[in-house]
């Protein structure tokens, strides 16, 4: 096989143009997936989001439950230091211990208030908070359902055309390799830059494909000709004839089987 930089003009347009071929059909199948792949993407990275959400919540409940576990700890001890300084009132000696240990029982109730008081507010809390994180869990549910549906959908459109994509990704490599570094850099950069993907286009009464703007007789010659490769001013566009178009769409037909 002769070298890319050995092959004629002529040669590298119709290697662009096979290329162009096989590229817009790999084209054409992932498109046909439409949004798909980034509503799969989408719905992924907000359940992920919602799951780590439900993590805090849950982390927020196990912290309340252990903080009315600590205030019940705390009542039981108070309970135990009333019933044992109500027992050491039975045998003061004096109004004065009694009094002190009155004071203490009298503390002990109000601590026994306060943690009863927080049992509440963490109760309160936990009841919100698992009211929530219930929303929550159906919502990620309901997600997750959705996200099969889409995956399956997208599984089956991907099956569909698996064995014709891999096959085209290695046609569309070996006619890459038929052209020179520099071109197939600039055929890379205008498909990008590319609404549909066209990078090679042949004319339509006279002006490229998808432009309005004609191109003057004597351009249309020297793309003819083949002598040259000829970008398109206005859209950037790599320029082909008809007739080689016409020409490698029929022989391409053996390449893309299927």
């Amino acid at each position: 096989m002769a070298k890319t930089n050995d092959i004629s003009v002529e040669e590298k347009l119709r290697a662009l143009y096979d290329l162009q071929i096989i590229d817009s059909r790999l084209d054409e199948i992932r498109n046909t997936r439409g949004e798909l792949p980034i509503e799969v993407e989408d719905l992924e990275i907000e359940i992920e989001g919602l799951e780590k959400r439900a993590e805090k919540f849950h982390a927020d409940i196990k912290d309340q439950n252990d903080q009315i576990s600590t205030k019940h700890e705390v009542i039981n001890h108070a309970k135990t230091l009333i019933e044992k300084y109500k027992s050491q009132q039975d045998n003061v000696r004096n109004n004065k211990e009694f009094e002190a240990l009155g004071k203490e029982i009298e503390y002990q109730d109000l601590e026994i208030q306060l943690a009863e008081k927080r049992i509440k507010e963490y109760g309160a809390k936990i009841a919100h908070k698992n009211e929530t994180l219930s929303e929550l869990n159906t919502k990620i549910d309901d997600l997750k359902k959705h996200l099969k549906f889409k995956k399956e959908e997208l599984d089956g459109l991907i099956a569909e055309t698996q064995k014709e994509e891999e096959y085209l990704i290695e046609q569309s490599k070996e006619f890459a390799a038929k052209i020179d570094e520099r071109l197939l850099a600039s055929y890379n950069r205008i498909r990008s830059n590319s609404i549909n993907g066209l990078a090679v286009v042949g004319l339509e009464r006279g002006a490229p494909k998808g432009s309005f703007f004609t191109i003057p007789p004597q351009k249309q010659m020297e793309i003819a000709q083949r002598k040259k490769i000829i970008i398109d001013e206005h859209s950037g566009k790599i320029l082909v004839d008809d007739e080689l178009v016409n020409e490698e769409t029929e022989r391409m037909k053996s390449v893309i089987k299927f």
